[in-house]
């Protein structure tokens, strides 16, 4: 079958989709860990802060080393790394679990369990710092060229499958099992990441050619610079998380505007990946490359208007169509970037390139949930939500009137390097 009319060209190569099933098991075992941790501390505490400094406990690691680990993703074995990163991070859920039980017992303080949490989240950044450049740069290596718009799509429905799976699975066995089963069932799964990580067969890749190590990521930034469409994909999304995000203060939605218990917790957090997986199925067939940046532009504008949607709503089938469709728009804006940050950077640079762009738009989501959650403490969570949906508006308005000359640019191409 010809690749280009082939939806499935990109995952009958077996390593793909042996990375795409570890992506999916990853992305399960960490939402799992996070409705659980989210939801208990809320519920404990009843402070939006503690849900934003979940947040930052996990960005400035990741923010701190995200770079290094470009280097290294760069400089030895990918998947070496992430076997690594896999191995240290099965204990984590085992420690939340040593965490939550001691304060059932009361043997341990709220700010003692508040301060254990916050520092195996940090943990989970400083391993994420490494596994992530390493994880995003290996895919490029699994296929041909011209099935990176395909790999970038698949990528996004494992992920985004996992993103719906992992948090209602989540709810329902915080609601019927309990933590402590719950984390249990978190570290099986990130043993079971490990074990088919080590199934990809072994691979070199190209090297760095300098040791310098401030030289060496002086390349990814200079890259990055010089590359007009890859620095607006990074700094629009960037923005648009920071701000417009609102998955950070969904406990605070479930248990009190819309009283919804930790089940609807589950389907609150699952709901923008419903919407964005009907809408990778879609981009399989009909990739938005062509005419890409106009594509990402008004998909951010409706993610904007449906956080908006979200924030007056006190419905929840409102509040979860409006969830499905930011997760909709954001979807299309996510594999336009996934596809450009591919195809672009030369192959002994992905890892740099890769860690550059985690550090700014991966770690925006933990930011964005500290913004959100201070946000929500001084100025009431519906407000911080509407402020969110206004700033997405504004960045995109600005991004349209100083890049109208990126909107007729066909990505698959890979040869438009506009400053």
């Amino acid at each position: 079958m010809n690749p280009a009319l082939d939806a499935f060209a990109a995952l009958r190569y077996r390593d793909f989709s042996i990375v795409t099933i570890n992506q999916f098991c990853l992305t399960i075992a960490i939402l799992i860990q996070e409705i659980i941790v989210a939801y208990s501390l809320y519920q404990i505490t009843k402070d939006p802060l503690t849900l934003g400094l979940i947040g930052l406990a996990e960005a400035i690691p990741f923010i701190a080393l995200s770079l290094w680990g470009g280097y290294f993703a760069d400089r030895f074995n990918k998947q070496s790394i992430m076997k690594i990163c896999l191995l240290f991070a099965i204990p984590l859920p085992m420690v939340l679990w040593w965490l939550f039980h001691r304060y059932g017992l009361g043997q341990i303080t709220v700010n003692t369990l508040s301060l254990g949490i916050y520092a195996v989240i940090f943990g989970l950044g400083t391993i994420r710092g490494f596994y992530n450049p390493s994880a995003t740069s290996l895919k490029p290596f699994l296929i041909p060229r011209e099935l990176y718009a395909n790999g970038a799509t698949w990528t996004t429905i494992g992920w985004q499958s996992g993103v719906i799976i992992g948090p209602m699975l989540g709810g329902f066995m915080l609601a019927f099992l309990g933590r402590e089963s719950s984390l249990l069932t978190v570290a099986v799964l990130l043993a079971i990441c490990f074990i088919l990580i080590n199934l990809l067969q072994k691979r070199s890749f190209p090297k760095i050619e300098t040791n310098n190590l401030i030289e060496s990521l002086g390349d990814g930034f200079r890259f990055i610079w010089r590359t007009k469409i890859v620095l607006w994909a990074i700094s629009l999304d960037l923005v648009s998380v920071l701000f417009g995000g609102v998955i950070a203060l969904l406990p605070i939605f479930a248990e009190d505007i819309l009283k919804v218990g930790p089940e609807g917790l589950g389907y609150l957090r699952a709901a923008p990946s419903i919407g964005a997986l009907m809408t990778m199925i879609a981009l399989t067939k009909l990739p938005p490359t062509q005419n890409a940046w106009r594509n990402m532009l008004l998909a951010v504008t409706g993610f904007g208007l449906f956080t908006l949607l979200f924030a007056f709503s006190n419905n929840i089938w409102l509040s979860l169509f409006a969830l499905a469709m930011t997760g909709a728009c954001d979807s299309i804006s996510v594999v336009v970037r996934q596809t450009i940050l591919q195809i672009y950077p030369p192959e002994n640079m992905r890892g740099r390139v890769a860690a550059v762009n985690g550090m700014f738009v991966s770690s925006s989501n933990e930011l964005g949930a500290f913004e959100s959650g201070l946000a929500a403490k001084y100025m009431g969570t519906i407000m911080a939500t509407v402020l969110g949906g206004c700033m997405t508006m504004a960045v995109v308005t600005i991004s349209w009137i100083k890049t109208k000359d990126l909107f007729g640019v066909d990505i698959s191409k890979g040869n438009d390097q506009r400053h």
